[in-house]
């Protein structure tokens, strides 16, 4: 389905500032599509402004649909008795006379001009099906009403208002709750959804005749926790404004429209959600990702225990062949101590392993064997991580970095080059040297080295390829793995 910002740049002449506007129009147009229990199209027009395309399209949630198909990218052309060019040239709401078939199903159907500027730059057409409307009642009439006033602020380019932005998954829609305000702020009408959210909240009221503001302040008295900041008034006469009320029973989220008829206000509609569940479903996740994290802190913390265990022993050893086997045994601990440190910081499941490598290469090159000065560099960024491949990825890096210093380069100074790339999926890792290089006649099949060996094992396990060999201008040793990170 083609967005509105395709439909508008492929047919119509509308500057950014139009589009823009017309973006903000549809972010909030469900509240009118709700309130009237239509379903919005939104018409804009061509360079020639005998012909209108279908931009937009939204469904109410308060009633039942009166188009089945999706129309966006649709045209309307040279159709004088189109609702939507009579409310184009004429820049006044205009409706059917009477409910028009559609589909076998009676439908009523409005225009209504978007102003901008002193010119109309859309039409937002309104289809309402009578064969599945709500009998009239006292919600109803409030829905209309209200619904009423939005169609004449939209063409008098009142609606949208500036404001709170909404947030699709928080931002509360009429059907979850509505009041109804007057001028003074007081409440005229309460939706059953909104007394229960209300009374979830503790309040045992009728609110119909409450002073929302009042009643606000008097909630907020039994909030969870201290309130540690001033929010701006819930109430503005030309501002959305979006706040959320919460006391120890529970929470509720609440956005407030002003209504205004020629340009007077006359109160505001205010839509509440309650939101106690998502809360309490948030407050779960943060307790989950902080017990995550002090694991982590607390095996980052076992195994450089270990680590100190293993330097403490190699410190008691007289033998050359332990010495060597414990110190490779403590920096492989201590490779994997810093993913879980670095892991312990974020709430993230991947990790950022720019940091471990370089603070795997600076251990390393600290307790090499080499004596000489060694030049070591990274070139590009390993990028993000995930967590299940960073441990082993740790290893494998430190064992390669460390074969590069003590086999390649030996006694003499050299340099070795770390070269990472994330590319289709998977991270490419050179590690190049400039020592002695390996033999011609070298091949992974034939491994006596303990460390080379933990290399291809890991690397197999996270279904990578290994490969080392003498570089290209036949000077030291180049060793390189690839990884697929999905």
């Amino acid at each position: 389905m083609l967005t509105l910002t395709e439909v508008i740049v492929q047919h119509s002449d509308l500057s950014p500032d139009d589009t823009a506007r017309l973006g903000e129009l549809v972010e909030q147009w469900d509240m009118l599509a709700d309130l009237s229990f239509s379903d919005l199209i939104l018409w804009v027009p061509d360079v020639d402004d005998n012909v209108f395309w279908a931009g937009a399209q939204c469904r109410p949630t308060t009633g039942p649909t009166a188009l089945e198909d999706d129309v966006v990218g649709e045209e309307v052309a040279y159709d004088p008795e189109s609702l939507v060019t009579e409310a184009y040239l004429s820049q006044e709401i205009c409706s059917t006379s009477g409910n028009k078939l559609h589909a076998g199903i009676p439908v009523e159907v409005h225009a209504v001009p978007v102003r901008r500027g002193g010119r109309v730059i859309a039409v937002v057409e309104l289809h309402t099906n009578r064969m599945g409307v709500r009998a009239p009642g006292a919600l109803e009439d409030a829905y209309m009403d209200a619904a009423r006033v939005l169609m004449g602020m939209l063409k008098d380019a009142q609606f949208p208002m500036d404001g709170d932005k909404s947030v699709p998954w928080e931002t509360p829609r009429v059907g979850d709750g509505s009041l109804r305000l007057s001028k003074d702020g007081v409440i005229t009408f309460a939706s059953p959804n909104a007394m229960s959210a209300f009374r979830r909240l503790g309040w045992v009221g009728d609110l119909v005749g409450d002073d929302l503001t009042d009643l606000a302040e008097r909630i907020a008295q039994g909030s969870r926790e201290p309130v540690d900041q001033v929010a701006g008034p819930l109430l503005a006469t030309r501002y959305v404004r979006e706040q959320e009320l919460e006391t120890r029973q529970g929470a509720m989220r609440l956005r407030t429209q002003p209504l205004l008829v020629d340009d007077e206000h006359v109160g505001w509609f205010v839509t509440c959600r309650d939101v106690t569940d998502l809360r309490l479903r948030e407050r779960e996740l943060v307790t989950k990702d902080a017990t995550i994290r002090e694991i982590h802190h607390r095996v980052k913390n076992n195994l450089q225990t270990v680590a100190a265990l293993l330097r403490l022993q190699a410190r008691r050893t007289e033998s050359p062949d332990a010495l060597e086997a414990l110190s490779d045994a403590q920096k492989r601990v201590s490779a994997i101590a810093v993913v879980h440190e670095i892991l312990s910081q974020g709430f993230d499941t991947s990790v950022r392993f720019d940091e471990v490598a370089d603070r795997l290469m600076t251990m390393v090159r600290d307790v090499a064997t080499s004596r000489s000065k060694v030049t070591m560099t990274r070139v590009g960024s390993f990028g993000l991580i995930p967590a299940d491949v960073a441990t082993n990825l740790s290893l494998v890096f430190t064992e390669l970095v460390q074969n590069a210093l003590e086999h390649g380069l030996g006694e003499r100074p050299g340099e070795v080059v770390v070269m990472p790339v994330q590319r289709d999926g998977k991270l490419v890792v050179a590690i190049e040297n400039d020592g002695k290089p390996i033999d011609a006649d070298f091949s992974l099949h034939r491994i006596t080295s303990l460390g080379l060996s933990i290399v291809a094992t890991l690397v197999a396990e996270m279904h990578g390829e290994f490969t080392i060999k003498p570089r290209e201008d036949g000077t030291g040793t180049k060793a390189w793995i690839t990884i697929p990170l999905s």
